[in-house]
């Protein structure tokens, strides 16, 4: 079965300096019908103007990951972390036990795009930890690039849940297909272009849900990328 989430149905949140699309439940925007899928809790789509961004704040028990699509933003922690995060690149922060990091525009000309995710961890009282990892675009198209998972594998960046994170890169007219083990969901999120996922047509910011079918089929209509999240 598949199920749409359309861009247009999402949260919205603008700041001025912020502009935040919210696929689930967040901050001051709620819907209980969307509270997240399984232990995936949030898909926040931001664009930060030059120079801004999120001043010093705290998080618990979440493990949270950042993925840049256009710009460049800028990562400080209390763990002494202090990185520039750009397109084809991931990070991975655990908040654990507690973390208070910032993280801004790290140019005072273009706006950051990027994808805010959170995962609920396995289980709480984490040491807090920090990774950083790049999947550079042209290296490999038109296949499914694992980014994060529980084990590290395939150079990805380790999450602390039963969660298989890809990235799917694809060529116009291009098509690809994930199996899934019995009992696990997909969540698919397109972040540029647009693509058929089975039957159902998806544009950027488009999200849906993929369970008991086994097997998530992708098709682009023009260059695109999607996120793909294999939930336990």
């Amino acid at each position: 079965m598949i199920t749409v989430r359309r861009s247009s149905e999402r949260g919205h949140a603008a700041h001025g300096w912020l502009d935040s699309r919210h696929t689930f439940s967040f901050a001051d925007y709620y819907d209980p019908a969307h509270m997240g899928f399984r232990t995936l809790r949030v898909i926040n789509e931001d664009r930060v103007q030059p120079g801004k961004g999120f001043g010093l704040h705290s998080h618990q028990n979440m493990e949270i990951i950042s993925y840049v699509l256009e710009g460049a933003l800028q990562h400080r922690d209390s763990m002494g972390n202090g990185a520039v995060l750009r397109p084809g690149e991931v990070q991975r922060m655990s908040a654990g036990t507690g973390v208070t990091h910032s993280e801004f525009n790290a140019s005072q000309n273009d706006t950051v795009h990027f994808l805010q995710i959170w995962i609920l961890p396995e289980r709480a009282g984490l040491a807090p930890s920090y990774e950083q990892k790049a999947f550079p675009d042209a290296l490999r198209r038109n296949e499914f690039v694992l980014v994060a998972s529980r084990d590290g594998r395939e150079g990805s960046v380790t999450v602390h849940q039963d969660v298989n994170l890809y990235v799917a890169r694809l060529d116009a007219g291009k098509r690809m297909s994930l199996a899934l083990a019995p009992g696990r969901g997909a969540w698919v999120q397109v972040a540029r272009g647009s693509l058929a996922l089975g039957d159902e047509k998806l544009g950027a910011g488009d999200g849906a849900v993929v369970t008991d079918v086994g097997r998530v089929e992708i098709a682009a209509g023009e260059n695109a990328e999607a996120l793909v999240f294999d939930l336990a």
